[in-house]
């Protein structure tokens, strides 16, 4: 009960302010349903007057809040201020696409997520773990941006091959190429989570006894699987809510008409209605998400949650590849020497002579659709994607650290509902699209995974033994967090963290995409691949170059992570 109380006081306070965009927004109501239904019509004091008693903007905005909540009690979600339309069959007509969507791109996320994992499975299970994973292809994929997959899925797989359409909605093969999109991405990230966590299952004591005994690997495997999996779950959950609402791109380069485009036009259309009715259904998805993750997480810990027999997960010394450490050298200079190149030349200079110019020894990396040097865009874009995104995840993992450790869930769960790209689509229809808008839109909720991951790991490390031990012999609450807990909790969590740099990068990226992020002509890789997806396939580079930097990015982070890893432990 006082989980659902939570939950449903927190719900409460964000609709209220979903109910309150009309007043938050700085342009006025009034003018955008003018522009939008009657054009012909001159914007005077009396026509707009007009058009506020007619919506009922006239009042305060307790009125607002009013009219909105009671138009919810009775399943009314208002007109839209562009059609004049109820919003509730077009809202959830697309609520039922994304749902529909997400259910097959949520397949393919956690297909691609034990096929990553499988190796460490499989040599775990025959007690053959000799050196950390560094993860690299999960790495990668995560690091790839979801609208240049589905641009790639259906140049060559659609436009070119024929074998699936390209566009619309209706039928199953329409599903598969924006699902396939949307999976990879998702599932890598899990994939490269789970990898993570199972060698400390394998260490574990049943683990060498199930050896000892005989137990064929496989069932050694599916019991290592199902110890790692409720910290796991939340993970899961969340991934629920961003391939729901935070397909925007996906959605509108497919023509599909789901809950993210449909979110973004409204946005876009500053038509507020439509706009707080998708956030709202994203809400209570979120809740109902965070809810099956919590009672999938009790029913795999089982009475061991309360009983203090639980071991913790503590992942066994294993030393890294020196090819790891190498690696991670490389690849970082490799990128500081691209960025100090680009930083060298000008990228604003405009020369369409040689628009959409091959790479060569004047443009080493090609030039874009307006003659600009491609080099010159990355290495300038590098401050603004990469820096925002480091200082970003920064802040997350400090927020996800107390936010986990407090027990915050229903503001967790809460946050988990605005997806980044959401997010900024908010931030959009209140303050106008920019730069510092979409660094605090993903900052609002990107913390969300990380206070689940802490707060799940936290729950497991209060039921192992040795804390109760350390209860017994006197230790105080200070000492046991300091000795016990944090040891357990903060370093995976601080990986996860790393890992979740190129998704922030990629998630300021789909927002520079969208044309919600750094306005033009500044050089941010994100409106960099927006700028030169529609030359794709005439010019390729143009859009090579920056997500080739995202996924290098992305490589990058989980090549150091293993390499300090390996190196504290070996």
């Amino acid at each position: 009960m006082k989980y659902l109380a939570g939950r449903l006081g927190a719900l409460l306070a964000v609709v209220a302010v979903i109910g309150l965009l009309p007043r938050l927004t700085r342009t006025d109501p009034a003018l955008t349903i003018l522009h939008a239904r009657y054009a012909d019509r001159p914007p005077t004091p009396d026509v707009l007057d007009a058009i506020r008693a007619d919506t009922g903007l006239d009042g305060g905005p307790l009125h607002v809040l009013g009219d909105w909540a009671s138009g919810l009690l009775r399943g009314d979600l208002g007109e839209s201020w562009v059609s004049g339309q109820p919003v509730g069959p077009d809202v959830t007509s697309a609520l039922g696409v994304s749902l529909t969507l997400m259910g097959a791109a949520l397949l393919v996320a956690v297909l691609l997520a034990l096929a990553l994992a499988a190796g460490t499975l499989r040599t775990g299970a025959r007690r053959q773990l000799g050196t950390t994973r560094a993860g690299v292809v999960a790495a990668a994929l995560a690091a790839l941006p979801e609208f240049l997959l589905a641009a790639v899925l259906a140049t060559v797989l659609a436009v070119q091959l024929g074998w699936l359409p390209a566009l619309g909605w209706g039928g199953p093969a329409e599903i598969v190429l924006p699902a396939v999109a949307m999976g990879i991405p998702a599932g890598a990230l899990l994939g490269r989570i789970l990898d993570d966590a199972l060698p400390a299952a394998f260490a574990e004591p049943w683990a060498r006894a199930a050896t000892a005994h005989g137990m064929r690997p496989r069932r050694i495997a599916a019991h290592a699987l199902r110890r790692t999996l409720p910290a796991l779950l939340p993970q899961i959950g969340f991934a629920v809510v961003g391939l729901t609402g935070g397909a925007v791109a996906v959605e509108t380069l497919y023509a599909i008409p789901g809950l993210g485009g449909t979110a973004l036009a409204a946005a876009l259309a500053q038509d507020l209605p439509v706009l707080q009715a998708c956030v709202l259904l994203l809400l209570l998805l979120g809740v109902a998400a965070g809810l099956a993750a919590r009672l999938g997480s009790r029913a795999l810990l089982g009475p061991a949650r309360t009983d203090g027999a639980l071991p913790p997960l503590v992942t066994p010394s294993l030393p890294a590849r020196r090819a790891v450490a190498v690696g991670a050298g490389v690849l970082a200079l490799l990128l500081l020497a691209v960025i100090v190149a680009g930083c060298l030349r000008d990228p604003l200079h405009t020369d369409t002579a040689v628009r959409l110019a091959a790479p060569s020894p004047a443009h080493p990396l090609g030039t874009d659709s307006l003659g600009r040097d491609l080099l010159a865009r990355l290495g300038r874009g590098a401050a603004t994607t990469v820096l925002t995104a480091v200082a970003v995840s920064a802040v997350t993992l400090v927020l996800g650290l107390l936010a986990g450790f407090a027990r915050a869930g229903a503001l967790t769960e809460t946050a988990n509902a605005l997806p980044a790209v959401l997010a900024g689509l908010l931030v959009a229809g209140v303050a106008g699209p920019g730069a510092w808008g979409a660094a605090a839109a993903v900052a609002v909720v990107a913390w969300a995974p990380l206070a689940a991951h802490t707060s799940a790991l936290y729950t497991q490390e209060r039921a192992a033994p040795h804390l109760a031990v350390a209860r017994s012999l006197g230790a105080g609450p200070w000492h046991r967090t300091r000795r016990h807990v944090l040891p357990g909790v903060v370093p995976p969590v601080v990986r996860h963290a790393v890992l979740r740099v190129p998704a922030i990068a990629l998630a300021l990226a789909s927002l520079g995409f969208l044309g919600l992020g750094t306005p033009a002509p500044a050089p941010e890789w994100g409106r960099m691949l927006s700028e030169n997806m529609p030359y794709a396939e005439r010019a390729p580079w143009a859009v090579l170059a920056p997500s080739a930097a995202l996924a290098a990015l992305g490589v990058l982070a989980v090549l150091t992570s293993a390499a300090v890893r390996g190196r504290r432990r070996g």
